[in-house]
This record gives C-alpha cells, structure tokens and sequence, in this order.
C-alpha cells in the first residue's frame, strides 16, 4: 500500500484545512486583529479540557462549540466597543491558556492532552472523521460565500466570528490550536503579499503545498505532525514574504530611477 493510498484522508483533510482558514485569515489581517482565530481557539480548547478532565470526555464537542462561540461574542462586542482590541484578544488568549493548564492539572495526563491541544497528530485520520469535517467546513463554506456578503453592519460582524467559532470548534479538535493559527494566517500573509495572483486563490495553492509536503516530511521523518505542519507553513510564508519585500523594493528603486 503506498503512502497516498495509506494516508489519503490526511491529504484531504490538510487541504480542507488550508481552504477553509484561508477564507477568515485574510479578512483577519485585512482587519489587523491577527490574535482573534487563537483567542478563540484557546478559549475552545478550555471546553474541551473541561470535558476530558471532568466528564471522561463526554459532551467534548458541544462544551467546545459553547465556549467557541462565547468567545467569539466577547470579541464581537469588544470589536465595537474596546480600544486597543490587540491587547484585549492577547489577554483573552492569556487567560484561556492559564485556565487550561489549571484544569488539566487535576489530570493525570494533563501533559499529554495539552501537547494535544496545542499540535495534534492528523496523520492517520479515519476517512469518518474527514467526512464530517469535510460536511461542517462544506455548510460553513456556504454560509461565508454566499449568505455573508448580503449582510450589512452588526449581524454581518457577528455572523462572521460566529463561523469563526464554528470553523475554529472543528479544527482544534482535530488539528489544535497553534496549527490552526498557522494554518489561518501563513497561507493568508503568503497571499497578500503579492499581487499577481487572486489573494485566496493563492493562500489555497500556497497552503495546500506546505502542509503537503509537512505531511510527507512528518511520515518520512517520524516528526509530530501538528508542529511539522506549523514549521513547514510558517517558514514558507516568512521566506515568502521576505523575498517579495525585497523584490518590491528592487523594482520601486528601478521605476524611481528611470
């Protein structure tokens, strides 16, 4: 069996991953409030925690979507209401990796399940698992394209974390919460830095080839495949940019002289 044929849910999956956080990461840097997707994350995962450490890890998906979503109320109302809106998501996340590590203290595997939380190991998942996802990130893929450019000021802020929250619910339990801020603002800083190619469509592409080839490298390599994923696509994104803020200037220095 060849290693597409082994792992094809993850490719699928990886992908899925880079497209749907493409469509919130580029309106998020767009928006200057970079820290939002990991707040949420962060807060999310205090759900999850709260499940595995108190409730043998029942009821893990509605205490995560329940705390996804309050997040992303506090932020929608801060948005609006809040100076300084940076510093207040850097406190949210701040408080919503304390208050982790606090409960997942009272476990005997806290350790591990906060390694999990952050990075998780998407490398063998199960074709059921990606169906779902694919299902959930399809409904949200709809709601984004089509009903949210026909709203218009607060119902459009909030449906937007809202899906966010959704989104965000979906992928720290499969993939964790660094990976998925990875995977939300690399792909979308790759693809506003240039200017050739339509943003998104270019955040896909050059997303859906880092966490590719992270994939490969984690299987070949016997590497943790969250954090693979979390080198290989912010190191892309950052060599990216770079040579493009270079090439940029070159060429303005060139039109400047002539």
């Amino acid at each position: 069996m060849s290693v597409v044929e082994l792992l094809w849910p993850a490719f699928v999956l990886a992908i899925a991953l880079v497209f749907i956080h493409s469509i919130f990461g580029l309106e998020i840097i767009k928006r200057g409030v970079i820290f939002t997707d990991l707040a949420i994350g962060q807060i999310a995962a205090i759900g999850m925690a709260i499940s595995v450490a108190f409730m043998d890890a029942h009821y893990q998906n509605i205490m995560t979507l329940l705390f996804a979503l309050f997040a992303a109320m506090i932020i929608t109302w801060a948005t609006k209401k809040v100076e300084k809106i940076e510093a207040f998501i850097g406190l949210l996340y701040a408080l919503g990796i304390s208050a982790i590590m606090l409960i997942l203290a009272q476990s005997a595997e806290g350790t591990e399940l906060f390694s999990k939380l952050s990075a998780a190991d998407i490398l063998f998942t199960s074709s059921d698992d990606l169906f779902k996802s694919l299902l959930i990130y399809g409904g949200i893929a709809f709601v984004m394209f089509v009903l949210y450019p026909k709203l218009k000021g607060a119902k459009k802020e909030f449906l937007f974390f809202v899906m966010l929250a959704l989104t965000v619910t979906s992928s720290v339990q499969s993939a964790g919460v660094l990976v998925v801020f990875a995977l939300l603002i690399a792909p979308s800083f790759a693809g506003l830095s240039q200017n050739k190619t339509n943003p998104f469509v270019f955040a896909c592409l050059f997303g859906s080839l880092s966490i590719v080839l992270a994939l490969f490298g984690s299987y070949y390599l016997d590497l943790p495949t969250g954090y693979a994923i979390i080198f290989v696509t912010v190191l892309f994104s950052l060599v990216f940019v770079i040579i493009s803020s270079i090439m940029s200037n070159v060429n303005k220095k060139r039109v400047d002289e002539e």
